[in-house]
C-alpha cells in the first residue's frame, strides 16, 4: 500500500492521495503496476480512515461506538468480508436489532455486505434461509435480536451486531456469546450508536473489550448535503446532538421525568395476561424530509398482586394487588399518513388490541378519517389535550416511579426520550404517544376529583 509516504492521520489512504500534487501522486504509484493499482482500488484498507480498521492485539470484542454517519456500517460488512476471503471464519453470525434490520442494512444496504463485496467474490444470499454463502465455502447466518431463543445453539467463530446498544433484550447477547466458541480466536465486532444502556456501559469497562470512538463531523465529506443540514445542523448543540453526532454516552438528564435506574429495574421479559391493550398514536400531520416522527405505542394493563409480581421477577415496591401497566412495542416511524395509519393498524392487529387512541390536537378529525378510511373496521377513540404536556406527562412519570409501569425488554429510542426531556421543551413523539396510551389505560384508575396523584391527565 503506497502509505509509507504520507503522513499519518486518521484520513484514508485516498484522502491523503488525493491531497498530494499530481506529480507527487505519480511518482508515488510509479511503483505499482496498473493491475496492483486495480486492486488497491477496491480494497478497504485503502478507503477506510485508520479508525475504521480493526484494532491490533488480542482482543474478544471490538465496540466500534460511534456517531450516525461515522461509518460503521462499511466497517462491520468490511470485516465480515475479510473474515470470509482469509477463510479464518468458516461460519459467522450476522446479528441485527429486527430481521428487517439485518435484511435492509447489513446485507443488502448501501453500505452492507452484498454493496461492499467484490464482483469476484460475491456471496450467494439466501433470505429464505438467512444464508449468505461465499465461493469459498465461508457460510454467514443471519438472526434477529428480537428472537434471543434463535441464538442459543448455533456456534460460529465470528460474529457481527449491528446496534448493540438499541436491541431489545439482553439475552440475545448472551446466548451469542455462548456459541461464539469456534477456532483459536473467536471474535465479534459491534457497530452501535452510543447509548447508556447496562449493556454498553459493561463493554466500555471490560478489559477484553476494544472500544472505537468517532464523529460524525470525521466523515462529513461522503454525507450528502441534506443530511448535512437537515441532521447534523438540526441537532448541533443539543443533548441529542451530543450522543447522535458526538456519541457521547450520556447518563441521563437530572432535570428529566424519568431515569433509566427506574427503567431498568422495572423491566420485564414477558407479560402476564393483559385485561386490555391499546394502540396510541401521535400523529404528525406534515411527511416532508423536516417532519417529525408519528408516535406509535401500544401498552396494556393487568391487575396484579406480589406473587403476580414476583413470578415476572420483579421486587415489589407496593404491597397492594393494583393496575400495572406493560408497554409492549414501539413501532413509531416517519412517514405519510397512510403509513403511519397501516404501521398502527398492523400493531393493532398482531397484538389483538381493544382499540386504537389517537391525539386528534395536530390534524383533527383528518387522523380519524385516514385511519377509517385504510379500516373502515378499526375502532378509534379520540383524546384531545386540554392541558400542558407537563400536566400530562407528569402523572404518568408517577406510576412509572410507583413500579406500576414496565416496559418489556428495550425499548431504546423511547427510553432515549423519556430520560432526556426536560418538561418546558417541545416534547417528543414517542414519549407523547406513550403518555397517550398509560393515560387512557389508567383512567379507571384514578379517582379525578380527589386527585391521586396530584394533577388529573388533562384529558378532553
Amino acid at each position: 500500500m503506497p502509505d509509507a509516504s504520507i503522513p499519518a492521520t486518521n484520513e484514508s489512504i485516498a484522502a491523503r492521495l488525493a491531497r498530494l500534487t499530481p506529480e507527487q501522486r505519480r511518482a508515488l504509484l510509479s511503483a505499482y503496476s496498473a493491475r496492483q493499482i486495480e486492486e488497491m482500488l477496491h480494497t478497504w484498507r485503502f478507503w477506510a480512515r485508520p479508525s475504521q480498521l480493526p484494532p491490533s492485539g488480542d482482543w474478544f470484542v471490538w465496540l466500534v461506538l460511534t456517531g450516525r454517519g461515522w461509518g460503521k456500517t462499511r466497517c462491520g460488512a468490511e470485516m465480515v468480508i475479510e473474515e470470509a476471503r482469509t477463510g479464518r471464519s468458516p461460519r459467522i453470525a450476522l446479528v441485527g436489532r429486527t430481521a428487517a434490520d439485518v435484511r435492509d442494512v447489513m446485507v443488502e444496504g448501501e453500505s452492507g455486505i452484498l454493496a461492499c463485496s467484490l464482483p469476484t467474490f460475491l456471496p450467494q444470499y439466501e433470505p429464505s434461509k438467512r444464508r449468505l454463502t461465499w465461493p469459498n465455502g465461508v457460510m454467514a447466518t443471519t438472526f434477529s435480536a428480537d428472537e434471543p431463543e434463535a441464538l442459543r445453539g448455533p456456534q460460529c467463530y465470528f460474529a457481527w451486531c449491528d446496534e448493540l446498544a438499541a436491541w431489545r433484550y439482553r439475552d440475545a447477547w448472551d446466548n451469542l456469546l455462548l456459541g461464539l466458541r469456534l477456532g483459536r480466536r473467536p471474535r465479534v465486532v459491534a457497530t452501535t450508536t452510543p447509548k447508556p444502556v447496562p449493556l454498553i456501559r459493561e463493554l466500555v469497562r471490560d478489559p477484553t473489550c476494544v472500544v472505537t470512538r468517532g464523529t460524525t463531523y470525521e466523515n462529513l465529506e461522503n454525507l450528502s448535503p441534506r443530511f448535512i443540514q437537515q441532521v447534523v445542523r438540526k441537532y448541533e448543540g443539543t443533548r441529542l446532538g451530543r450522543q447522535e453526532l458526538l456519541a457521547e454516552l450520556l447518563e441521563d438528564n437530572p432535570d428529566a421525568l424519568w431515569d433509566r435506574a427506574t427503567l431498568d429495574a422495572t423491566r420485564v421479559k414477558v407479560v402476564p395476561p393483559l385485561e386490555r391493550i391499546v394502540v396510541a398514536i401521535d400523529p404528525e400531520a406534515t411527511s416532508g424530509p423536516e417532519s417529525a416522527e408519528t408516535g406509535i405505542i401500544a401498552a396494556g394493563v393487568a391487575r396484579l398482586g406480589l406473587a403476580d409480581l414476583r413470578a415476572l421477577g420483579l421486587e415489589p415496591k407496593r404491597t397492594e394487588t393494583e393496575l400495572h401497566g406493560f408497554v409492549l412495542e414501539d413501532a413509531s416511524l416517519r412517514g405519510r399518513p397512510h403509513e403511519w395509519a397501516d404501521q398502527a393498524l398492523a400493531v393493532a392487529a398482531k397484538l389483538q388490541a381493544n382499540y386504537l387512541v389517537a391525539e386528534t390536537n395536530n390534524g383533527g378529525d383528518m387522523v380519524i378519517s385516514t385511519i377509517l378510511g385504510r379500516d373502515r373496521r378499526a375502532v378509534v377513540k379520540k383524546v384531545t389535550a386540554s392541558r400542558g404536556k407537563f400536566t400530562r406527562a407528569e402523572p404518568v412519570a408517577m406510576l412509572y416511579q410507583q413500579h406500576r409501569v414496565h416496559h418489556l425488554g428495550l425499548l431504546a429510542e423511547l427510553e432515549d426520550q423519556l430520560c432526556t426531556w426536560v418538561p418546558g421543551e417541545t416534547s417528543p413523539d414517542r414519549l407523547d404517544a406513550l403518555v397517550w396510551a398509560i393515560t387512557e389505560l389508567f383512567r379507571e384508575d384514578i379517582d379525578p376529583k380527589r386527585k391521586r396523584y396530584g394533577v388529573d391527565f388533562g384529558i378532553a
